[in-house]
């Protein structure tokens, strides 16, 4: 394109073409998304398969051991649907792309822009986020601490990135299909240990933990019972726990205070026992309208300073492939 300013007597700016290969590379993302839609009108999904399909990869322990995560914050625990469910689900309900992107890295000022974006396709219905990732971390003696490590800052916008994808799958998601998988995994799981007894349960929960250095004192204070206290919700809600340590959710100092338990606080804890944290009143999202739980469990839809996901809004552009 050439640019001829006036008066006619004055220099002639010249700006470049686009290279022929951001042409190319723009036709064939324009392309690409035109034989997505196409092909997602032409074979369109059939409630009753995802129904089927659901129902059999919800029975799977697997995934039902995988399909909740868990973490604390101002003294209760948070609960909610993970990421490992709501790829599951999108691979079931079918037609749906999603991904996470890094869209900037700045090292000077330790953070990542970056986007997370689910579409479904047959129904036109999308959501995005767009949101900055610091590459800080908050420990027990300071907050905000720089991670410098590549391999960190990489794993920290991954966990950062996983969060708010999934808060997108389950924007685009029927709401009654995602309760009707989460009733379906608690089922699996207590169907599985049924018939075990409960000593045995309680032990094998024990076990878990020392392998990741966390002691039965810990998990006493965390419960606020004795071991031979613990009830079935009490093993559920520390499998659901474990879970979110071995996938990275939370780190092992997040979920138990380093400082050691003294007796006397042991004893006001049994003393006192605990109620189940009340469900928070679910927030609209901004984007599409819909309900959608607190930040892990999808009750905040702001991000606050610890980096949980805020309110997803839906708009247009190519989502960057599947996670």
């Amino acid at each position: 394109m050439t640019v001829t300013p006036r008066p006619d007597d004055a220099p002639v700016i010249k700006v470049a073409d686009p290279s022929q290969a951001t042409q190319i590379e723009q036709a064939r993302v324009t392309a690409e998304v035109q034989a997505a839609v196409t092909v997602a009108q032409a074979h369109k999904r059939s409630t009753e398969d995802a129904l089927r399909e659901m129902h059999e990869a919800t029975g799977q322990l697997a995934l039902a051991e995988r399909a909740f995560f868990s973490f604390p914050r101002s003294g209760e625990a948070i609960e909610g649907a993970s990421i490992d469910l709501a790829r599951e689900l999108a691979r079931v309900w079918g037609n749906i792309q999603y991904g996470i992107t890094e869209l900037k890295r700045d090292l000077v000022k330790h953070e990542s822009e970056m986007r997370a974006e689910a579409w479904d396709l047959q129904a036109n219905t999308r959501v995005w986020n767009t949101f900055t990732v610091p590459h800080k971390r908050d420990t027990k003696k300071e907050r905000g601490v720089p991670i410098l490590d590549l391999r960190d800052v990489y794993e920290n916008n991954a966990n950062m990135g996983a969060r708010r994808v999934r808060e997108c799958i389950f924007a685009v998601l029927p709401i009654w299909f995602t309760k009707a998988a989460e009733a379906r995994c608690r089922e699996t799981v207590d169907r599985d240990q049924s018939e075990v007894p409960i000593a045995v349960r309680r032990a094998q929960v024990v076990a878990k933990f020392a392998g990741e250095d966390v002691t039965q004192e810990q998990l006493e204070a965390r419960q606020r019972r004795k071991l031979d206290q613990w009830t079935p919700r009490d093993i559920s809600q520390l499998g659901v726990l474990f879970g979110s340590l071995a996938a990275g959710t939370i780190t092992r100092g997040e979920a138990f205070p380093d400082e050691p338990v003294t007796a006397d606080e042991m004893r006001a804890a049994v003393a006192a026992p605990s109620k189940p944290p009340e469900a928070a009143a679910p927030a609209a999202d901004a984007g599409t309208g819909r309900a959608v739980e607190a930040s892990e469990s999808r009750t905040a839809p702001r991000e606050g300073p610890d980096g949980w996901p805020e309110a997803v809004k839906p708009g247009e552009g190519k989502p960057r492939g599947r996670q």
